[in-house]
């Protein structure tokens, strides 16, 4: 995996398709793939990482830069002497998508260009728990009319919408199945998304899992990896896990896997909403922290619930560093079952654990070390999240941009 890739870094190899329609797509990802992830190059250099003839390069360039999705800047000869010629760069504003996350403190969306910028951001914090699934994407979709209008005002065509939510999600019927944090049960999210918005969204909606798509986030623009296996641990009131194989997420056989906060870790702890008792959440998420810390007149949600936690812990609270010491030492139990299970070699810890690590990562690493079988020879390495708690809304936003990606002929046949 390159680290620090744009959204066009280019996937594994598949093999070349045999149906002349589909060459020309498959050619046409190679090009755009190519300029994206080594770009400035020229025509011919494209040609060379690629494997194609400089004949074929042209005509999808050709279509590409018809497209508005690359575009062309001067070089000079690197010898000085003759025509100077033309490099190829992948052109931001050329496509943006637009991310939702939906959680249990609050909605986030945000806008990011083709070459991976986020141009816009909102928040509405505030929990959620008490509130009907129609209010809440009343106004998540609302929120996302806003970013799309935004969006057009900056020049940007809006080429999908990615929606994240905590639960269980039927990629296939894009639907919502359980959500035990909100109390949602079969919603039809992307159904209900478009009938409450005021405009039209001429694009596609995805929905995923709000941790896989974390995990997907880390995975194009964490920065920081050096590895293409690795779990994405993203903490709030929820505990989500998205397992990153090979540079590929792992789902399980039905989409259903990475709930690492349903994990069992204390059998006779607290009960949880999923209906369990003991589950990992309920004694390593933001509820548990905030009660046990004694913050109780801080925001239970939404983007400041952690800074007066934070500054109890940098001025040395006793009691607010041995309430995340604890949660550290539970959590530490969730990701041994995964290095375990999984055998990677690098947690990232994303949400509200990122601006926690400072004082999460002796704890965890202490029961990782007596919990997982190969730690005398494979050390493990926890780092927090660059991306913090928007590791999610912009792996939402990502994922629409790694599709056109994948195939930047539907935006030339569209500009045709």
């Amino acid at each position: 995996m390159s680290t620090g890739s744009t959204p066009g870094s280019p996937a594994r190899p598949t093999p070349r398709p045999t149906d002349q329609a589909d060459v020309r797509r498959h050619n046409a990802a190679l090009v755009l793939g190519c300029v994206s992830s080594s770009g400035p190059l020229s025509r011919a250099r494209v040609a060379a990482h690629t494997g194609l003839t400089r004949a074929t390069v042209g005509t999808i360039v050709d279509e590409l830069l018809a497209a508005g999705l690359v575009s062309e800047q001067g070089t000079r000869s690197a010898s000085g002497i003759g025509r100077p010629g033309t490099d190829l760069v992948l052109r931001p504003d050329g496509a943006a998508s637009v991310g939702l996350e939906i959680n249990v403190d609050g909605i986030v969306v945000a806008v990011v260009d083709l070459g991976g910028t986020v141009r816009h951001r909102a928040a509405r914090s505030g929990d959620l728990r008490d509130r009907t699934a129609a209010a809440v994407l009343r106004s998540a979709a609302h929120m996302v009319d806003d970013a799309v209008a935004v969006a057009y005002d900056l020049g940007l065509p809006v080429r999908g919408i990615g929606v994240a939510v905590p639960g269980l999600v039927d990629l296939g019927e894009q639907v919502l199945r359980l959500a035990p944090n909100l109390g949602w049960t079969d919603v039809a999210v992307v159904e209900r998304l478009r009938f409450y918005a005021v405009t039209h969204w001429p694009c596609p909606v995805v929905l995923d899992n709000e941790a896989n798509l974390a995990a997907l986030g880390e995975l194009w623009r964490g920065g920081h990896l050096s590895t293409d296996s690795f779990v994405l641990v993203n903490g709030d009131v929820g505990v989500g896990a998205g397992v990153v194989l090979d540079g590929a997420l792992h789902r399980g056989s039905r989409g259903f896997g990475g709930e690492l906060g349903h994990l069992t870790v204390a059998p006779e702890g607290p009960d949880c909403r999923c209906g369990a008792r003991g589950c990992l959440e309920q004694v390593a998420g933001l509820d548990f922290i905030l009660r046990q810390a004694g913050v109780r007149d801080a925001p239970r949600t939404g983007e400041d619930a952690v800074t007066p936690l934070l500054t109890r812990l940098r001025r040395g609270d006793e009691r607010a560093i041995a309430a995340v010491r604890q949660a550290g030492e539970a959590l530490g139990v969730g990701v041994a079952a995964l290095v375990n299970l999984f055998d990677v070699d690098t947690v990232v810890l994303g949400g509200v654990f990122a601006p926690l690590f400072p004082w999460l990562d002796e704890p965890l690493q202490a029961v990782v070390r007596r919990r997982v079988l190969s730690a005398a020879w494979a050390p493990l390495t926890v780092r927090p999240s660059d991306l913090g708690r928007d590791a999610a809304v912009i792996g939402a936003a990502y994922a629409p941009l790694r599709d056109l990606l994948a195939d930047p002929l539907t935006v030339v046949e569209e500009s045709a």
